[in-house]
């Protein structure tokens, strides 16, 4: 079973294109994958699949991506939309420009994993294989003392006696026990990979079975992480473009989702940033680099605060901070340059993904960065009435920790950098793809590689089938054998009958297990974004 998890999710990295066009100026050569380098211009034309992880420069086009994420509907790609190696390019050319190297794409990562998850076992099946361990030995010692001892104390009788030891061990041998948890705990992994969710071992799938409450964080989880800048407005006479060159020399060496949305403002605007060196980003906070010989810095209010000296920021305006909007401050040295308003879209899918969460008997709370005005709306429109806002990295790690000891087992969902140290203290991390960073995806033990909240209350779920199926196969492990242990005490066994019990006992609870393969239901959900703005 192990194998075959591993041959399900090994296939997908087989089916990808050996060779891929490399264009150079006006001509295209074909390369071998490995050797394409990160950075190269590759085509793709219709019925394709896509050679490389990569980033869409030119063209447009429906993608397949079943294979790598479950969606069931092609997506439309276009220029800045990221496309995973093995997909299937639909009726348009499109141009890439390659992310990453073939040893390091979606699906290779994603084979490397599941190689892994199953170093990483279910306490289940600890329990069991130790078990065994002992068990296999007595009984065998149990065997061979009913067919030596007797015959030896009041003689004679070997054939007789030497049968029943041969049917004590026929009916216990463990098979059936050993077999009953990891083809279960290796089917559902299979099936999650198959729905787009990659477990990293049987552990992390128990512990999803034994989760109590789920903590969301909201940039990229709850909301589609997707921002967009309103307004960007300048205080003290500056110009916005201005404020733009200098924030897009800032925030376009950050991966935070707020930074995408300056980045991509500035750009429409055709600004081009000053030259800045010195980058660094500041966790949970904002970022800064040296522009002009200052530090210039973009990030909360808070941060703000501090590169301020503590001193009074400019009035955030009604009319500028709205419902649900984050307003972000940026500055040089100890003066405020300007104030960002920036929206965000709620997914269509987060209220009835919480909904479903508390039709599981889980509870759920909102950890987030940002303003508690901003979270509390986001909060209210989803239905969660835990809010934990304005908490740097170690603060949402304390949060989770703090639920856990109240609550019991915690899952935490997140996909930034900021929320490593909260997917670690998790009893189960979870990385929301899409955008999810690469420290985000090595911290957690378990991976969306679709961005859709309806997936965790499933994980949860999924998960319980499993624990339930693991418990009949155990229940029908021993109960086999504690009825033909039964038969045999009245005489009414026979060698035939021990040896089709512990066959069909084995046979049981592998097919059993193995329903484990069977395709889930997809959950429905309602079209559409909720959009932030004025609500």
């Amino acid at each position: 079973s192990a194998r075959r998890a591993r041959k399900a999710i090994g296939s997908l990295l087989r089916i990808s294109p050996a060779t891929a066009a490399v264009v150079h100026g006006d001509h295209e050569h074909r390369t071998p994958v490995d050797r394409v380098a990160v950075g190269s211009r590759v085509r793709v034309r219709p019925g394709e699949r896509v050679p490389c992880d990569g980033e869409v420069t030119d063209g447009n086009s429906y993608v397949d991506q079943a294979l790598v994420t479950g969606e069931s509907v092609p997506a439309w790609k276009a220029a800045g939309d990221p496309v995973f190696a093995g997909t299937i390019n639909g009726h348009g050319v499109i141009e890439l420009r390659t992310t990453r190297p073939a040893s390091d794409t979606t699906l290779a990562r994603i084979v490397r994993m599941v190689g892994e998850s199953h170093h990483h076992r279910a306490s289940s099946e600890r329990f069991i294989d130790r078990f065994a361990l002992y068990y296999t030995p007595l009984m065998f010692a149990v065997a061979a003392a009913v067919a030596i001892v007797p015959p030896l104390a009041a003689g004679g009788g070997w054939e007789y006696w030497f049968y029943q030891g041969m049917l004590i061990l026929l009916i216990s041998c463990p098979c059936a026990l050993v077999i009953s948890t990891p083809v279960t705990i290796a089917a559902a992994i299979t099936s999650a990979a198959r729905q787009g969710v990659l477990i990293k071992g049987g552990a992390h799938l128990e512990g999803l079975a034994r989760l109590r409450t789920v903590a969301l964080d909201k940039t990229g989880v709850v909301t589609r992480g997707e921002p967009d800048v309103r307004e960007v407005r300048p205080v003290d006479g500056r110009s916005e473009s201005e404020v733009l060159a200098r924030l897009l020399a800032v925030e376009m060496r950050s991966e935070h989702p707020l930074s995408r949305a300056i980045v991509r403002y500035a750009r429409a605007r055709g600004v081009e940033p000053t030259a800045a060196t010195d980058f660094a980003a500041v966790e949970g906070r904002g970022a800064e680099a040296v522009v002009d010989g200052k530090t210039f810095w973009v990030g909360s209010t808070r941060f703000a605060g501090e590169k301020i000296g503590g001193g009074p920021l400019p009035q955030v305006s009604a009319d500028l901070q709205r419902p649900g909007e984050t307003v972000v401050v940026c500055g040089a040295g100890d003066e405020v340059w300007a104030l960002i308003a920036i929206t965000d879209q709620i997914r269509a899918e987060a209220p009835q993904s919480v909904s479903q969460l508390r039709a599981l008997g889980l509870r759920s709370a909102l950890l987030t960065g940002d303003n508690a005005e901003t979270a509390r709306n986001v909060a209210g429109r989803v239905g969660v009435s835990d809010v934990r806002a304005d908490l740097l990295p170690e603060g949402k790690a304390e949060a989770v920790r703090e639920l856990s000891a109240r609550n019991g087992p915690i899952g935490m969902v997140g996909d930034g950098i900021n929320d490593s140290q909260a997917l670690l203290a998790a009893s189960v991390g979870i990385a929301m793809g899409g955008n999810a960073t690469d420290v985000a995806i090595e911290s957690a033990d378990v991976v969306l590689l679709r961005a859709d909240m309806r997936k965790i209350p499933f994980l949860v779920d999924h998960a319980r089938r499993a624990r339930s199926v693991i418990i009949e196969n155990v229940s029908l492990a021993l109960g086999s054998k504690a009825l033909f242990l039964a038969f045999m005490l009245f005489g009414a066994a026979t060698l035939w009958m021990a040896v089709a019990a512990d066959m069909g006992a084995t046979l049981v609870v592998t097919f059993n297990g193995l329903r484990m393969l069977r395709r889930p239901p997809e959950p429905g959900g309602p079209p559409g974004d909720l959009a932030l703005e004025g609500a």
